[in-house]
């Protein structure tokens, strides 16, 4: 399915095209599901057995390394996502491969080498940060070479590519490859009777394999998107030739960066401030509610393209149906599984983590209940970015991400690491209430898209 481009070589994709934005996100949702279902199985045996042989304090040194890795690339690295898919789709739409092909070009080119300023960021900082977050030499040593970690964030632009091209199947078979991978490494480093180290440098090849499967992945969706032009060609007039592009990829980068600062910032907060053990108990309640946090992303991901290509189209009744109709479905899932988990509480985090990780029932409760308005969010804000009004998302992860940021110290010192709980759930709350008011107003204003 092409939700833009409708050529002769796409006419098999007309009567899905024709079908209600709902089932399209659906559909979409569905592939994604699949590869993260698989993925979410794989991961809970490796986390049962790296918690069990590391415990709650060198658990945390594993998270807050890999959460370190991860924050510098979503801080430095640039997205291409929200560039390919929206005026990628345009250029297709107007059968223009070539202006379609420099779009493609361009961001590529940006992303990598965002990424690679990144990767060399990290390493000079790792040393730096190290020793204040509980890190021995040895961690240190590694920690910095474990900033080809970032190579995982770096793979927006080809994941761009697959969404235009409806490869949605591939995007989930994606969701397989770091877990499957720790899996093998976690088994390895236990026989062996390894620890720390051996478990870092697992998790090292899995994030490094993630980022290079995207980019293997989309090539197969740009020798079907591409028509015929080349990999290697014109890509630096992309943005002059392109109007509202450079203002259009800026916000949507920033507010992606944005978004993803609050989840990466509050591990490494935690660790700075009660210490590894206590990183490693929010860590396994994050992991324990991730049945609720990866749809988040995956229904920004199956709804983005689907709302974009009903823009293109004029399609404003059906935008705003599909909208309302994906968050009251999130929330309808969403509910009863935060309800399983506010019962089950402590039996939960012993059985994945072992004794050391024991007492964590109302943190448990209170990251479930932020992951579930973070999950019905997620169709507003991809419907506010597929209006062409990218800044509203944005104005609101400035302020539930950055403007509430300096509360979590705050709550942290008042209620230990349930504070963190307490804060992610005030930031999820105000973000659905304020892009739900906001997605009202601007869906029925009648010029609310720009090219």
């Amino acid at each position: 399915m092409r939700p833009f481009a409708r050529t002769p070589t796409d006419r098999f994709d007309a009567p899905r095209a024709r079908q209600g934005g709902v089932w399209l996100v659906l559909a979409n949702l569905g592939h994604l599901l699949g590869g993260k279902a698989a993925a979410g199985v794989i991961s809970l045996v490796y986390l049962v057995l790296v918690t069990h042989r590391l415990g709650a304090a060198d658990y945390g040194v594993l998270v807050l390394v890999n959460a370190y890795a991860v924050l510098i690339g979503s801080l430095l690295a640039f997205s291409g996502f929200h560039g390919v898919v929206r005026y990628g789709g345009i250029a297709l739409e107007g059968n223009d491969p070539a202006g379609f092909a420099r779009i493609v070009r361009f961001m590529a080119v940006v992303e990598l080498g965002c990424g690679a300023v990144a990767i060399v960021v990290a390493a000079i900082v790792a040393p730096l940060v190290g020793p204040r977050l509980g890190w021995s030499a040895d961690t240190i040593r590694i920690a910095t070479i474990y900033s080809l970690a970032v190579i995982a964030t770096v793979r927006a632009t080809p994941q761009g590519l697959l969404q235009i091209a409806g490869r949605f199947d591939l995007i989930g078979m994606h969701q397989a490859v770091s877990p499957l991978i720790r899996l093998v490494g976690a088994l390895g480093v236990w026989i062996a009777g390894g620890g720390l180290i051996g478990f870092l440098t697992v998790w090292l090849v899995a994030a490094v394999a993630e980022g290079l499967a995207m980019w293997g992945f989309g090539l197969v969706a740009w020798r079907r998107l591409a028509q015929g032009e080349r990999l290697r060609g014109p890509w630096r007039d992309a943005a002059r030739q392109t109007e509202g592009f450079t203002r259009f990829i800026l916000i949507t980068n920033f507010d992606i960066t944005v978004r993803e600062l609050a989840p990466n910032l509050a591990p490494l907060t935690v660790g700075w401030l009660l210490g590894p053990a206590a990183a490693g108990l929010l860590a396994l309640t994050q992991r324990a509610t991730a049945l609720l946090a990866q749809p988040t992303v995956l229904l920004s991901q199956a709804s983005y393209a689907v709302l974009a290509g009903q823009v293109a189209r004029g399609e404003r009744a059906a935008l705003r149906h599909t909208v309302w109709r994906s968050a009251g479905l999130a929330l309808a899932v969403a509910v009863p599984i935060m309800l399983v988990l506010a019962v089950l509480g402590d039996r939960l985090l012993t059985i994945f983590g072992g004794s050391s990780f024991a007492g964590g029932t109302m943190l448990l409760v209170l990251v479930a209940a932020a992951r579930t308005a973070g999950l019905a969010s997620a169709p507003l804000a991809a419907g506010l970015t597929a209006l062409g009004l990218p800044e509203r998302s944005m104005a609101v992860g400035l302020v539930t991400s950055l403007g509430l940021y300096p509360l979590l110290p705050v709550l942290l010192w008042v209620g230990g690491v349930d504070g963190a709980g307490w804060h992610a759930l005030l930031q999820n709350m105000i973000a659905i209430l304020a892009l739900a008011a906001m997605f009202l107003r601007d869906a029925r204003a009648p010029a609310a898209v720009s090219a």
